[in-house]
């Protein structure tokens, strides 16, 4: 893999010096510049990943250099280093677009951990704007995927959206089928025209007719108006039957006559009602078995699997968790209030390797769920539900945090989720102590003491 280039532009040549062999050790390619116009020239005319500029320089000062470098190329990262203590100056710096800062004397170790997380955010960033150029090229608009099975799936979507023809979704639970079928509409000459969706196994079994076909005034006990159904409502349009695999026998032989006569008739009523419906159906459930116990009929499930529509489980093509994940992430943010980055690394290693077995959704629920309830920009594992931890969940025995025990008492949990939250602020600040103890809403001092006590233990 390429080495990442870092450049250093400090007046202090044994500054500079110093901080070069230590990169140089860390794996960086490494550049130096002794004031902020030698810097700025570099930035012009090579390739930076990252830009480690001391605040007060001849010239072209931190601040300066920091907010040109951002009009050259925005990509690059920057981290501020100042001897002042002059925390205005460091606010000015990180509104300005820098990644973070340093104080001198630069503490090595905790200048290696934010450069690392500085490099894994451009990483993370590069590979959005990568998914999202891939994404353009999806053939159906509106719909997140880069897998080559689920293009497989866009594109038979595609070809089949301008004709008549009905078509039958198959798939698990959340996988999106009902995201399928909207798709074959809004492609579709009935566009402009009422989509409408009705989910068979929501409906009580004594209500599935009326809810296709509606029902005249007084054709049973409550019937005390004219209800239209989702036929008629659907009219000229597309009706979208989930879980069709669910629907009572009575109502399959009622179905199979539309698709025939293009007609309904409402419960209690005595002429046919005309109707143009292009039916989309879908269902979780192995037609070919249901039809081999007798549950469902054989000459329907030909009427209706005209173009047949495979969608995949999210565990077959983990590559859409990626571009899934950014979209859940910005729409959450946005509707929740929340300035959220992304998910870091490690995050995004718990996601990929999740079984999902409620598909999309349960991801959707997951990724919601962590934009809500973290306290920093960037997710991470400690952020995500603890099903996608591998933990136990408080419904299984209690446990709601990584080393947590339901068995262990009570001191001995608050302290280890105290050490939990502690590490985790710590590892989000870069190994700054002073950020972490802002984070927690706790002094310095009081991380310092924990952080004896823990090290204490730990050597006893």
């Amino acid at each position: 893999m390429e080495q990442h280039r870092i450049l250093i532009a400090d007046d202090e040549a044994p500054q500079r010096d110093m901080l070069a062999g230590f990169l140089q050790k860390q794996g960086y390619t490494v550049l130096q510049a002794k004031d902020g116009d030698e810097a700025l020239k570099i930035v012009k005319a090579d390739t930076v990943d990252l830009l480690l500029s001391d605040m007060r320089m001849p010239g072209l000062g931190g601040l300066e250099l920091l907010q040109a470098v951002r009009e050259v190329n925005p990509m690059i990262e920057v981290i501020v280093m100042t001897a002042y203590g002059s925390v205005e100056t460091a606010v000015e710096a990180l509104q300005s677009g820098a990644f973070n800062f340093v104080t001198k004397p630069v503490d090595l170790a905790s200048l290696a951990e934010t450069i690392k997380r500085a490099l894994e955010r451009k990483l993370l960033q590069a590979e959005n704007r990568e998914l999202r150029a891939r994404l353009e090229k999806t053939p159906t608009e509106g719909i997140i995927a880069v897998s080559d099975d689920m293009r497989e799936v866009l594109g038979l979507t595609a070809r089949v959206a301008p004709s008549r023809a009905s078509v039958l979704i198959l798939g698990e639970s959340g996988t999106g089928k009902e995201v399928i079928a909207r798709a074959i509409h809004n492609a579709s000459p009935r566009s402009h025209r009422p989509f409408v969706a009705v989910n068979i196994a929501a409906v009580p079994e004594a209500l599935v007719e009326s809810e296709l076909f509606g029902h005249e005034k007084g054709a049973f006990t409550g019937a005390v108006a004219r209800h239209t159904g989702k036929f008629e409502r659907a009219d000229g349009g597309t009706l979208f039957i989930d879980e069709v695999g669910d629907m009572p026998l009575p109502a399959q032989v009622k179905l199979l006559r539309v698709l025939q006569e293009g007609a309904i008739e409402r419960i209690g009523g005595t002429s046919p009602v005309p109707i143009d419906v292009r039916i989309v159906a879908a269902t979780h459930r192995d037609l070919s078995e249901e039809i081999r116990e007798g549950r469902f009929r054989e000459d329907l499930f030909y009427r209706l699997n005209v173009v047949r529509i495979a969608v995949p489980p999210l565990r077959a093509r983990k590559s859409d968790i990626p571009p899934l994940v950014e979209h859940f992430v910005m729409r959450y943010a946005e509707l929740n209030g929340r300035e959220i980055e992304g998910v870091s690394r490690e995050a995004m290693d718990l996601l990929m390797k999740h079984h999902w077995p409620g598909n999309v959704r349960e991801l959707e629920n997951a990724i919601e769920s962590a934009v809500v309830l973290t306290r920093y920009s960037l997710i991470g594992p400690g952020d995500l539900p603890s099903f996608v931890r591998g933990g136990r969940t408080m419904d299984a025995g209690g446990a709601c945090f990584p080393g947590d025990d339901p068995e262990r008492p009570l001191p001995e949990r608050v302290d280890a989720f105290e050490r939990y939250e502690v590490m985790r602020a710590l590892e989000e600040a870069g190994g700054n102590r002073s950020e972490a103890a802002r984070r927690l809403g706790m002094s310095e001092k009081n991380i310092r003491d924990r952080l004896k006590r823990w090290d204490a233990q730990e050597n006893d």
